[in-house]
């Protein structure tokens, strides 16, 4: 199937280059699963990309929890995800304004030459999506950025009066932001954030398996399909495979499942 036809609405309202890309990952792996590669070594990062990559759409890091970092191994790991036709999504949560935001795509990590999209805060207010902008237009790249609006641990603030529908009205307006991170454990709260968000921008969410309930330290669980029936577009999904006996078994059937449940949407 064609990317429009699949995505509909999403894909004839998209305002972000980086969103019709995504589209058409998913498309091609017939996935919407991204993997939360939340691990210490580059070797356990390397071996899980070579049993999952061909069964996620995107891969989701955070760069400064490995402890053997080194830019030249991080360089292959690209190249390797890459390879496997992946989005890499740095988790980075920036959350300051937007001209220290843009600094911080650089230095020591570098993020603005190889993540695609990038997580931040609106706590510090607009500017942040244009700082990070600017960190990818200094190096002639492009990416996105996802506000988090929603959050899936027990007990975050996100959910005070007024503070999603500021981030979604200022996200909405502003071709740099990708989309928004939503609340996969709570498919009521994600179909009001869908309602709010529209079609032009993409809903990610986390708090996804496929054994719902309560997880560690605080985390919350629903299931992949009610949440992608509820709006979202892509499933953060991260312990329930790197910590399985099968990686490569679980992450396809986590796919088969998001993009059965995506066709079963668009049509």
């Amino acid at each position: 199937m064609e990317p429009a036809e699949v995505w509909g609405a999403r894909w004839d309202a998209c305002d972000n280059p980086m969103v019709r890309r995504y589209m058409e990952g998913v498309c091609r792996k017939q996935s919407l699963v991204i993997l939360a590669a939340d691990l210490r070594t580059m070797a356990g990062l390397n071996d899980l990309i070579d049993n999952v990559g061909p069964h996620i759409a995107a891969l989701k890091t955070h760069v400064d929890l490995v402890d053997d970092w080194t830019a030249e191994s991080w360089g292959l790991l690209c190249e390797k995800a890459s390879a496997h036709d992946l989005l890499i999504f740095e988790d980075r949560k920036f959350a300051d304004i937007g001209p220290i935001s843009r600094g911080q795509m650089a230095g020591a990590y570098d993020i603005r030459t190889w993540a695609n999209v990038v997580t931040a805060h609106g706590i510090s207010g607009p500017d942040i999506v244009d700082g990070l902008c600017a960190g990818w237009n200094d190096v002639g790249n492009e990416g996105g950025v996802l506000l988090l609006a929603q959050m899936s641990s027990r007990g975050n603030l996100l959910g005070l009066e007024g503070y999603t529908d500021s981030m979604v009205s200022a996200g909405i307006a502003n071709p740099g932001v990708f989309g928004f991170i939503g609340n996969g454990s709570r498919a009521d709260e994600l179909t009001e954030l869908r309602t709010k968000v529209g079609d032009r921008k993409l809903i990610w969410t986390p708090g996804v398996n496929l054994a719902v309930g309560d997880g560690e330290m605080g985390q919350r669980y629903g299931h992949p399909r009610d949440a992608i029936l509820a709006g979202s577009d892509g499933i953060i999904v991260g312990s329930g495979i790197y910590k399985s006996e099968t990686p490569g078994d679980v992450a396809e059937a986590y796919a088969k499942l998001s993009w059965d449940t995506l066709l079963e949407r668009s049509g």
